[in-house]
Protein backbone atom coordinates (compact mmCIF):
# COMPACT_ATOMS: atom_id res chain seq x y z
CA UNK A 1 0.00 0.00 0.00
CA UNK A 2 1.36 3.58 -1.10
CA UNK A 3 1.50 6.13 1.49
CA UNK A 4 -1.41 8.19 -0.66
CA UNK A 5 -3.49 5.36 -0.27
CA UNK A 6 -2.30 4.96 3.39
CA UNK A 7 -3.17 8.76 4.35
CA UNK A 8 -6.63 8.55 2.45
CA UNK A 9 -7.51 5.31 4.58
CA UNK A 10 -6.45 7.51 7.65
CA UNK A 11 -8.55 10.44 6.53
CA UNK A 12 -11.54 8.16 5.90
CA UNK A 13 -11.33 6.27 9.37
CA UNK A 14 -11.67 9.66 11.50
CA UNK A 15 -14.14 10.91 8.97
CA UNK A 16 -16.42 7.90 9.79
CA UNK A 17 -15.37 8.29 13.36
CA UNK A 18 -16.78 12.02 12.76
CA UNK A 19 -19.98 10.92 11.39
CA UNK A 20 -20.55 8.09 13.97
CA UNK A 21 -20.51 10.65 17.08
CA UNK A 22 -22.43 13.60 15.24
CA UNK A 23 -24.66 10.87 14.43
CA UNK A 24 -25.26 9.43 17.69
CA UNK A 25 -25.50 12.79 19.34
CA UNK A 26 -28.19 13.74 16.71
CA UNK A 27 -30.22 10.68 16.81
CA UNK A 28 -29.94 10.51 21.26
CA UNK A 29 -31.51 13.71 21.13
CA UNK A 30 -33.79 13.26 18.85
CA UNK A 31 -34.93 9.73 20.05
CA UNK A 32 -34.26 10.07 23.61
CA UNK A 33 -35.36 13.31 24.35
CA UNK A 34 -38.19 13.41 22.08
CA UNK A 35 -39.45 9.75 22.95
CA UNK A 36 -37.75 8.35 25.63
CA UNK A 37 -37.59 10.87 28.40
CA UNK A 38 -40.21 12.67 27.09
CA UNK A 39 -42.82 12.64 29.69
CA UNK A 40 -40.26 13.76 32.46
CA UNK A 41 -39.30 16.76 30.16
CA UNK A 42 -43.08 17.60 29.93
CA UNK A 43 -42.48 18.87 33.29
CA UNK A 44 -40.73 21.69 31.69
CA UNK A 45 -42.46 24.41 29.12
CA UNK A 46 -40.96 26.62 26.97
CA UNK A 47 -42.73 29.31 25.56
CA UNK A 48 -46.39 27.38 26.99
CA UNK A 49 -44.85 24.23 24.96
CA UNK A 50 -43.64 21.12 27.02
CA UNK A 51 -39.92 20.70 26.76
CA UNK A 52 -40.54 17.22 25.42
CA UNK A 53 -42.84 17.80 22.72
CA UNK A 54 -40.46 20.80 21.54
CA UNK A 55 -38.05 18.73 21.20
CA UNK A 56 -39.84 16.29 18.96
CA UNK A 57 -41.06 18.92 16.98
CA UNK A 58 -38.15 21.21 16.94
CA UNK A 59 -35.35 20.67 19.00
CA UNK A 60 -33.71 17.81 17.22
CA UNK A 61 -33.87 19.88 14.09
CA UNK A 62 -32.16 22.71 15.84
CA UNK A 63 -29.34 20.30 17.13
CA UNK A 64 -28.83 18.52 13.58
CA UNK A 65 -28.57 21.96 11.64
CA UNK A 66 -25.82 22.89 14.82
CA UNK A 67 -24.33 19.34 14.29
CA UNK A 68 -23.92 20.27 10.47
CA UNK A 69 -21.51 23.72 11.30
CA UNK A 70 -19.39 21.11 13.87
CA UNK A 71 -19.26 18.70 10.85
CA UNK A 72 -17.98 21.42 8.46
CA UNK A 73 -15.24 22.76 11.23
CA UNK A 74 -14.13 19.63 11.89
CA UNK A 75 -13.51 18.51 8.55
CA UNK A 76 -11.98 21.84 7.47
CA UNK A 77 -9.58 20.78 9.98
CA UNK A 78 -9.32 17.19 9.40
CA UNK A 79 -8.42 18.47 5.46
CA UNK A 80 -5.43 20.35 6.79
CA UNK A 81 -4.02 17.87 8.97
CA UNK A 82 -4.39 15.35 5.68
CA UNK A 83 -3.21 18.37 3.13
CA UNK A 84 -6.24 17.91 1.17
CA UNK A 85 -6.99 21.79 1.63
CA UNK A 86 -6.32 23.32 -1.80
Amino acid sequence: MSEKQKKATAYWKENVRYLFILLSIWFSVSFGAGILFKNALNTIKIGGFELGFWFAQQGSIYVFVVLIFVYVRLMNKLDKKYGYNV
